[in-house]
């Protein structure tokens, strides 16, 4: 079970992204990813929170300083769980926060990493068709 503490955090950043205060969602986030103690937490745990943000539907194309900021504060650790696991979900993750901060070329090499390991393991699944197509946006 994932710690209480991280919980409760997610549960009032997710109130606050329905309320429509993306900004103070994004705040949350950053706040949540740049605390010590979220390297403490579960690496499964760390991934359920950091796709929260990262993959939500309907952000906006040009990021605002808030957004900006909750994706930089994700880049250490998923950094540290690609380090750690080398999980293409990982590599998505960390792609997609290197394209919000306008890191392209970063998040290319990123995405073709993760689509080489996801190759490997299953060449037919839907993971490895979105990292091809978030390879090719690029």
């Amino acid at each position: 079970m994932a710690n209480e503490a991280l919980i409760h955090a997610v549960k009032e950043i997710v109130a606050l992204a329905k309320s429509g205060d993306a900004d103070g969602a994004y705040t949350g986030y950053c706040a949540l990813f740049g605390s010590p103690e979220f390297s403490t937490y579960r690496p499964e745990d760390q991934r359920q929170a950091l796709k929260l943000m990262v993959l939500t539907k309907g952000a906006t194309e040009t990021p605002t300083p808030a957004m900006v900021d909750a994706h930089r504060a994700a880049l250490g650790p998923l950094t540290e769980l690609v380090s750690a696991h080398g999980e293409p979900s990982d590599h998505e993750l960390l792609g997609v926060c290197h394209v919000v901060l306008g890191n392209e070329e970063s998040a290319s090499n990123i995405f073709k990493a993760g689509l080489a390991i996801e190759r490997e393991r299953d060449p037919s699944s839907v993971l490895c068709g979105t990292l091809m197509k978030r390879v090719s946006m690029l």
